[in-house]
């Protein structure tokens, strides 16, 4: 109806908004590129990926009910990195990937009430290139053992400080 369409594209902006987020941790994390740049944006809500292929005829989860692809390069430009986002059903209570109905009946029992929506959105480099499935590697390690991940990158900094310093001094 014509009366939902201001809450459907708010919907929509806080999605994509979701979606930029993870794109700009991955750019900035992974390849220190703090202010990426969307140069193309593909929609493909009939394209399973190639993960969500597997997790659905393998292991029996649920399809993507959309998917994108979208294209994104550093500010001083190079070839652009492609990510694959899949957008997911999510559950109300717990945002599990499980069926959710957005109806349910009200405490008065006369009109139902709509749910706020519930997703689980998929965002990773695509696999165009070896050093992609590298940074899904990389980004696994960080979230899996964020403790070491963030040790490595203290032990980083400090040498790559200490190394300016004394390239400084000679």
């Amino acid at each position: 109806p014509v009366e939902s369409i201001p809450s459907v594209l708010q919907i929509h902006n806080a999605v994509n908004e979701r979606s930029w987020l993870q794109v700009c941790k991955w750019e900035k994390e992974l390849h220190s590129n703090a202010e990426p740049q969307l140069v193309k944006f593909v929609g493909r809500p009939k394209d399973l990926s190639p993960k969500a292929w597997l997790n659905s005829r393998v292991f029996m989860t649920q399809e993507p009910f959309d998917r994108h692809d979208w294209y994104v390069e550093d500010v001083n430009g190079g070839e652009p990195r492609r990510y694959v986002i899949d957008f997911y059903e999510g559950n109300e209570k717990t945002g599990d990937l499980t069926s959710s109905s957005s109806l349910s009946s009200s405490s008065s029992g006369s009109m139902p009430l709509m749910k706020p929506p519930s997703m689980y959105i998929d965002v990773r480099p695509a696999l165009d290139n070896p050093s992609a499935a590298v940074d899904r590697m990389t980004m696994l390690f960080r979230e899996a053992l964020p403790g070491i991940a963030s040790a490595w990158d203290s032990y980083k900094t400090t040498s790559s400080n200490s190394s300016s310093v004394s390239a400084a001094e000679t």
